[in-house]
């Protein structure tokens, strides 16, 4: 009996050994996934102005972003905003004419992907996907596009209600996060952005965004998340360091 027992521990305890081995694998593929995903990613240029324990100031330069409007809930027009847009820097577009031109061209994704609510249809700040909602209740789904490109190179989507639009240089109130988001933590966010501006007796223009920057496959530790609002005028104007 006592041999049966000591057999048996022994493959307990392999089985744990092996299944342990097994997670921490896992894991570790999983945060590898995590951080290869977002390698190479080009997100909007931008220095910090002002840099306190809760936020930054950022001055953004300009860039130009394909948008689209979607009608339904949150989760609804962001994937079918999603859809749209990368279909169109998939290839479902046309390259400028000119030697060596092509028929379509793939453009490379961009970061973050970010939502806000609106009073009207102008683009939200950076990059790749912009999502916003206007006074009717529809919501504006953007991609920053790649530096690269001007308005006069930019290949032309073929679908009508994809836009190209230019937006110029603006600055920005952000406080960063981790973690998935909800829609509750989203509101929460952004009302904690406000509140301390407020505070700090700072103007604002319009409603803040939120920006995530990572595919949803990434371990929630590791991604990054902002919460972002366009400040009135220029701005606080301090020392700057390069992002």
């Amino acid at each position: 009996m006592e041999l049966i027992l000591s057999g048996y521990k022994r493959i307990v305890f392999i089985s744990l050994l092996v299944l342990g081995v097994l997670i921490v694998t896992g894991l570790a593929l999983w945060i590898a996934v995590g951080v290869v995903s977002v390698a190479g990613i080009e997100t909007p240029a931008y220095s910090v102005v002002r840099e306190t324990d809760a936020y930054e100031i950022r001055q953004y330069e300009s860039y130009i972003a394909a948008e689209v409007t979607m009608e339904g809930d949150y989760k609804r027009s962001m994937n079918g905003g999603f859809r749209t847009l990368a279909d169109y820097i998939f290839g479902n577009n046309t390259a400028p004419e000119g030697d060596g031109a092509s028929e379509s061209e793939s453009i490379a994704m961009t970061a973050p992907v970010m939502e806000r609510k609106s009073e009207s249809e102008k683009i939200a700040m950076t990059a790749p996907v912009v999502e916003q909602t206007t006074e009717e209740g529809a919501r504006v789904v953007s991609f920053v596009m790649p530096s690269k490109y001007t308005m006069e190179t930019l290949p032309k989507p073929n679908n009508p209600d994809v836009r190209i639009v230019e937006v110029p240089a603006k600055q920005f109130a952000v406080i960063k996060f981790s973690g998935t988001v909800s829609s509750r933590k989203a509101i929460a966010r952004k009302q904690s952005l406000l509140d301390l501006l407020k505070r700090d007796k700072i103007e604002t223009v319009g409603e803040p965004m939120l920006a995530q920057y990572n595919p949803p496959w990434t371990p929630p530790p590791m991604r990054r998340n902002e919460v972002l609002i366009e400040l009135k005028g220029e701005g606080p104007k301090d020392s700057v360091t390069a992002e």
